[in-house]
C-alpha cells in the first residue's frame, strides 16, 4: 500500500478524510490484524485490498500487480456469512469455482477437502439454514479457501458469535493459517482477539487514520504450534500486551 488516501463524500459535497498518505507492506505468511476505533477506515482499507472499491490516490499492489478489481488471489470472509440458503453446504463452498467454470468433479473434490479442513465434512449435504452461526462462518472460510487464494481478507468475521464459539473460531483460523501459509488480513474491534491472532498487529488512530504502532507478536504462532489458547491468554506477557494496546487506543 503506497501513499493511499480516501475520503467519504457526503451528498452536500463535503469530504471527510478517512485516511491520508497511508503506506504499509505486508509479507508472505503474515497474519496481519488491523485494530482501531469504529469509523477509522479499517473496513474501507480491506475493501480496497479486495478490489471492491478504489482509493482516491495512491496504489495497492499484490506482487507488483496493481489491484483494480476483485480477483481469485484474494478471498473475502464477511461478518455476515453471505451464504445462499437454497444451496447445500458443499454447493456453497463450490460456488466460486462453478462461476469460474471449474469441472464438477474438480470443484467437488476441492470443496470436500476444505470442508474437512474446517471440520464440517459430515455436514456437506446439509442446508446452511440448518447450521449454527459458527458453523456457517466455517462454511464461509471453506468457500474462500476452495479457490486457493494467496490472501484471506476477514472483516470482523467473529463479531456476531458468542464468546465460546468466537474462541473456537479463532483457534480454527490459526490452525488453517499454519497449514495453508496464506497471508491473512483481519479487521477487528476486539483487543484480546487482535493480540491473540496477529503476527503483525497494526493499531490505527481515529480518522483521519494513521498507524499508531506496528508490533510483531508471537501468541498466535505459539497456539498454531500446539500451545493451548487458555494458557497463552493467561500468560502475564499476553495480559501485559493486551493492556498496553488498550492504553494506546484510549490515550488522550
Amino acid at each position: 500500500m503506497r501513499r493511499v488516501s480516501t475520503s467519504f463524500r457526503a451528498a452536500t459535497g463535503i469530504a471527510t478524510p478517512v485516511f491520508e498518505d497511508l503506506s504499509l507492506e505486508i509479507g508472505a505468511r503474515e497474519f496481519v490484524v488491523f485494530l482501531g476505533p469504529s469509523g477509522c477506515g479499517k473496513t474501507t482499507l480491506l475493501n480496497h485490498v479486495a478490489g471492491f472499491t478504489r482509493p482516491e490516490s495512491g496504489s495497492i499492489e499484490v506482487d507488483g500487480r496493481s489491484i483494480r478489481a476483485p480477483g481469485p488471489d484474494r478471498g473475502v470472509i464477511f461478518q455476515q456469512d453471505a451464504l445462499m440458503p437454497w444451496l447445500s453446504v458443499v454447493e456453497n463452498v463450490e460456488f466460486g469455482l462453478r462461476l469460474r467454470g471449474v469441472a464438477a468433479a474438480v470443484r467437488r473434490r476441492a470443496a470436500t477437502e476444505q470442508l474437512a479442513r474446517v471440520e464440517l465434512a459430515e455436514f456437506a449435504h446439509h442446508k446452511v439454514w440448518e447450521l449454527s452461526g459458527g458453523m456457517r462462518q466455517r462454511v464461509s472460510l471453506a468457500r474462500a479457501l476452495a479457490a486457493d487464494p494467496q490472501i484471506l481478507l476477514m472483516d470482523e468475521p467473529f463479531g456476531a458469535l458468542d464468546a465460546l464459539t468466537r474462541e473456537q473460531m479463532q483457534t480454527l483460523v490459526l490452525r488453517v493459517w499454519r497449514a495453508t501459509e496464506k497471508q491473512v488480513l483481519l479487521v477487528t474491534h476486539d483487543i484480546e482477539e487482535a493480540v491473540f491472532l496477529a503476527t503483525d498487529l497494526i493499531t490505527m488512530s481515529a480518522r483521519p487514520a494513521r498507524v499508531l504502532a506496528r508490533q510483531r507478536l508471537d501468541f498466535g504462532s505459539r497456539h498454531a504450534a500446539g500451545e493451548p489458547a487458555r494458557r497463552i491468554k493467561s500468560d502475564p506477557a499476553f495480559i501485559a500486551m493486551r493492556e498496553s494496546v488498550l492504553a494506546r487506543l484510549f490515550a488522550p
